[in-house]
């Protein structure tokens, strides 16, 4: 295996984790990190800490993981892909939709690797439930839920919930369901004196009708990561927190109780814990960047199992970003055709 020459930009909470497991990767050697405020986790390890992205290309990489700011993304990754440099952008991929297009345009006519950081599809739960749909287990999809809450995250300033979590959500829905968002209507609140938002409730309908909601605040103290997909033949039921995915089937056996056999419309069924794999989803999707980069992927191409989520993908996510904002602003709910 080639070995590739890493550079990493951003120090902070994420930068931490990716340092690491670039440090473990086969096939990649962490050669220069850089970030303007220094290394507050202690993660340089004998390297130096580089100013800025100039200064990282100047050390000579062959691929880049961005985990700057949101704001600073467009900035950082259209100088990369001048200089050659593969990369991977922490989701969201920009901060607007302009410069996600920008950045998805700029990484495909240089013919580089580009991919974004939507690390949820690699989590071992959603790998396994796309699986499972793909293979008709649930039958018929009818509805997906999600629910991400939690405190919030001190390392965020930039942007509000709806950019921050429920890019998260938004993209591993249209993933897992292979589906575009087709209307997105939604309410925010502002609670703590941010600028931002910090709670949001949607409701989507995807291209087939598939109806969809997200409940995301970074307001709770309890930290839940749930996606409940529900079908003709049951329900799947995601934690990506623990990485468990269960199934909970519709009953066979009629009820004897007439009353409450009525008011169902389905019966409960068994319910079964599926044992999988739990890889960690960062090292899944750094290899998985690491493999397209060896292989010389089309920049842009994403798909199941372990493959990169491409900048064009990670454009559609900031598209529905942006019309849920809009939408919660104006009140109405927006078609996005």
């Amino acid at each position: 295996m080639s070995l590739l020459r890493a550079g990493l930009i951003g120090l902070g909470m994420m930068g931490r984790h990716h340092a690491r497991v670039l440090r473990s990767l086969d096939g990649v050697d962490l050669v220069a990190v850089a970030d303007p405020g220094g290394d507050p986790h202690g993660v340089a390890n004998g390297l130096d800490v580089l100013p800025d992205v100039e200064k990282l290309i100047a050390a000579g990489i062959d691929i880049c993981v961005v985990a700057v700011p949101t704001a600073f993304h467009e900035e950082v990754g259209l100088t990369l892909a001048a200089a050659g440099v593969h990369t991977l952008v922490e989701k969201p991929l920009a901060s607007s939709v302009e410069g996600a297009a920008k950045l998805a345009d700029a990484f495909a006519a240089a013919g580089l690797v580009g991919c974004v950081g939507h690390i949820e599809r690699y989590n071992p739960a959603l790998q396994n439930l796309r699986a499972r749909l793909e293979q008709g287990e649930l039958g018929e999809i009818f509805q997906v839920i999600t629910r991400r809450q939690g405190p919030f995250p001190n390392r965020i300033a930039d942007v509000g919930v709806v950019k921050d979590l429920a890019t998260h959500d938004v993209d591993s829905t249209a993933w897992v369901t292979q589906r575009l968002y087709r209307s997105v209507s939604a309410r925010t609140a502002h609670k703590s004196g941010r600028q931002h938002e910090d709670l949001v409730a949607v409701v989507a309908q995807l291209s087939d009708g598939t109806v969809v909601n997200h409940l995301v605040n970074w307001l709770s103290p309890m930290k839940e990561r749930v996606t409940v997909v529900t079908g003709e033949r049951g329900a799947f039921v995601a934690d990506t927190v623990s990485a468990d995915l269960t199934f909970h089937a519709n009953g066979v056996q009629p009820l004897e109780w007439e009353t409450m056999a009525s008011f169902r419309g389905v019966t409960e069924g068994d319910m079964i814990r599926y044992a999988i794999p739990k890889p960690e989803p960062l090292r899944t999707e750094l290899a998985a960047f690491r493999d397209a980069v060896l292989a010389e992927a089309e920049p842009g191409t994403a798909g199941k199992g372990g493959s990169i989520v491409g900048m064009r993908d990670g454009l559609a996510i900031v598209e529905v970003a942006e019309a849920i904002i809009r939408s919660a602003s104006e009140g109405r709910t927006i078609d996005l055709g």
